[in-house]
C-alpha cells in the first residue's frame, strides 16, 4: 500500500505484486474545479476531484508523512489510513479498478469514481478498523502466540488425547501455523495431523462470499491418516498459508489442485485434496467431533483433507463437489488417508 501526492493531489494505492489494484482519492491542494479535468486524467495522472465532491474545495494543505498510519484488516485484503489516529480512508478488499470500485475518504461527497464517501460507509467501515488495530495490538504483544496455542492444544487434548510431535509449518510468514499429531488413542486406529494457527485470523475475502461462507471464516485444517506422519505433515506446508497467500478461502467443497508434480504429492496417489467438514459420507470410522473451539467470537471449523485425483477435481468443478462426493462414495473411499 502507498500514498502518493504529486503537489496537486494525494491518493492512496493498494498493489498487487505488478500494479495497483485499488485506488482511493486522498485529497486536492488546488482550488477544485467545477467538473473532472479530463486532461489530466488522459496524460496517466491522479485525479482533481470536483468542487461538488470534496469537504474542501479550495483544497488542504499536503499530509504530513509522519502523520499517517496504515492498518491492515485481520484478513490481510483490506487497509484503513489513519491521519493523526483519525480515520482518513478506507480501501477494502472489495475494492477494485477492475470493478470500477473505489477506495473511501472522509472528505469525498457522495460517490464518484475517484473515491467514495466514508461518511457514508463509516457503520460498517468504522468498526472494521477498530477491529483491526485491535488485532494487530494482539498479535505484537509477545504472550499472544503462546497463549493462542495453549488453547488450542487444550481444545484438543480434550477431543483427541495426547500429542506427540509437532512441526512449524509458517515458514516465518503471518499468521504463525504448526502442525500437531495425535497418534492412535484407544478405539481410534489412526493419526490426526491438525493445523494450530489458521484460525487466529480470518480468511481472506471470506466476507464478500454472503454469510454463510462467512460463519466459517476462522479454520483449521486436519488429515486422519495411517500413513507416516512426517511425509503426511508436508501437505501443510503448501495449504496452512495459502489463504493469506493467495488473497482466498478455503471451506467445504473446496477442491484444491497440487502444485507440483504428482510424484511430489504428500498423501500417496493424488493430485489435489478436497475439503471436507463432514466427511462421515465417505467409508471409514465415525469422524471425531473437534467443533467447541472459538476465537476472537467466532467457532473454528475443522475441514477434513481427503486425497483425489484431477479427473475427480475437474468433476468437482464441473458439476459441484456434491457431486464428487457422491462418487467417493460410490467407490467405496474412505476418509481416512493410507
Amino acid at each position: 500500500m502507498t500514498v502518493e501526492c504529486d503537489g496537486v493531489t494525494t491518493a492512496a494505492y493498494l498493489h498487487s505484486e505488478d500494479s495497483p489494484i485499488a485506488a482511493t482519492w486522498i485529497a486536492n491542494h488546488v482550488q477544485a474545479p467545477g467538473t473532472v479535468d479530463r486532461a489530466r486524467l488522459d496524460a496517466g495522472e491522479t485525479p482533481v476531484m470536483p468542487a461538488g465532491h470534496t469537504k474542501h474545495p479550495d483544497g488542504r494543505p499536503v499530509p504530513e508523512p509522519g502523520a499517517l498510519r496504515a492498518v491492515w484488516f485481520e484478513e490481510g485484503d483490506g487497509v484503513a489510513i489513519l491521519e493523526y489516529g483519525s480515520l482518513l480512508a478506507v480501501l477494502p478488499g472489495w475494492a477494485g479498478m477492475s470493478r470500477g470500485m473505489p477506495g473511501y475518504c472522509r472528505d469525498v461527497i457522495g460517490q464518484t469514481p475517484f473515491g467514495w464517501s466514508l461518511d457514508d460507509a463509516i457503520e460498517g467501515l468504522g468498526p472494521r478498523a477498530a477491529l483491526a488495530e485491535d488485532f494487530w495490538q494482539w498479535r505484537a504483544d509477545a504472550q499472544s502466540w503462546a497463549d493462542f496455542q495453549q488453547g488450542l492444544l487444550g481444545h484438543l487434548l480434550g477431543k483427541l488425547g495426547p500429542g506427540a510431535r509437532y512441526w512449524d509449518v509458517g515458514g516465518d510468514k503471518q499468521p504463525p501455523i504448526g502442525v500437531t499429531e495425535r497418534p492412535p488413542a484407544g478405539l481410534r486406529t489412526y493419526t490426526v495431523l491438525s493445523t494450530v494457527g489458521m484460525s487466529c485470523q480470518r480468511m481472506p475475502v471470506i466476507e464478500q462470499m454472503g454469510d454463510d461462507a462467512a460463519a466459517g471464516a476462522r479454520i483449521e485444517l486436519a488429515i486422519a491418516t495411517t500413513l507416516p506422519s512426517t511425509a503426511a505433515a508436508r501437505i501443510f506446508m503448501w495449504l496452512g498459508q495459502y489463504p493469506w497467500r493467495e488473497i482466498s478461502w478455503l471451506g467445504p467443497g473446496h477442491c484444491i489442485p497440487w502444485y507440483h508434480e504428482p510424484s511430489t504429492f504428500p498423501l500417496g496417489r493424488g493430485e489435489a485434496v478436497l475439503l471436507l467438514d463432514k466427511p462421515g459420507n465417505l467409508l471409514g470410522p465415525e469422524v471425531p467431533d473437534l467443533s467447541g473451539y472459538s476465537f476472537g467470537g467466532e467457532p473454528v471449523r475443522w475441514l477434513w483433507m481427503v486425497p483425489v485425483t484431477e479427473r475427480e477435481r475437474r468433476l468437482a468443478a464441473e458439476r459441484g463437489p456434491a457431486s464428487l462426493i457422491t462418487q467417493l462414495a460410490a467407490q467405496r473411499r474412505s476418509w481416512v488417508v493410507s
